[in-house]
């Protein structure tokens, strides 16, 4: 019986010990560069980009931190008029998580560009009330201040400042489409959702569980 080999001519005996060689040095290699890194910081993380799940990876954080006893504010500036899944889930850890909507819906939605400037300025004012304190909170998501910033609702230059006078222990996540660039500058974390496919495309509708 002939032992089944590769295209370079190994069969699985050497493949394997190929593979468990590599997997040594990637081992040591990493190792190294954890013990390297033992700076523990609040962070400034956004996330952004024209895909679908950036306010979903913000939340996958919350519930890591109920998971840790950590403390956190969500703050939603647009999405205060969509009865959503997690505001349930969060509702059930009230010593952990605050969840607040105080937006009205999406600005197409309102079109009251007055009416969305004063609301997000009393979002933005509990934002930096929470981001600011020293003591209560270890994380706080701003659920799209991007959009916010976008539309010019809040001036990006006080939102900065806010930022860089957090506390050094405090985690800040801001969402949204559109980041703008000095914000992306000033964030130690900065993903890119890229949308490939999506079905809204296809004429699906958003659906409980998937979007909200």
């Amino acid at each position: 019986m002939t032992t089944p080999m590769d295209e370079a001519g190994l069969d699985d005996a050497e493949l394997n010990a190929r593979h468990n060689a590599k997997m040594v040095k990637i081992k040591a290699a990493r190792e190294k560069m954890m013990a390297e890194r033992q700076l523990e910081k609040g962070l400034v993380i956004v996330h952004t980009g024209p895909g679908k799940g950036k306010t979903t990876a913000a939340l996958g954080m919350v519930i890591r931190g109920i998971g840790h006893g950590h403390r956190v504010s969500v703050i939603q500036f647009l999405k205060g008029a969509l009865q959503t899944g997690e505001k349930v889930v969060f509702d059930a850890f009230p010593d952990n998580v605050e969840f607040r909507r105080m937006g009205e819906g999406f600005t197409w939605d309102t079109q009251d560009r007055a009416r969305d400037i004063a609301v997000a300025r009393q979002a933005w004012e509990a934002c930096k009330a929470r981001i600011l304190d020293p003591e209560d909170w270890d994380m706080v998501v701003c659920d799209e201040l991007n959009i916010v910033l976008r539309y010019d609702y809040l001036p990006l230059a006080e939102v900065l400042e806010v930022l860089r006078a957090k506390p050094a222990h405090k985690h800040v996540v801001v969402t949204g489409r559109n980041a703008a660039p000095e914000l992306i500058e000033l964030a130690d974390l900065v993903t890119e959702m890229t949308q490939v496919k999506h079905p809204f495309r296809s004429g699906v509708k958003a659906q409980a569980g998937v979007e909200f």
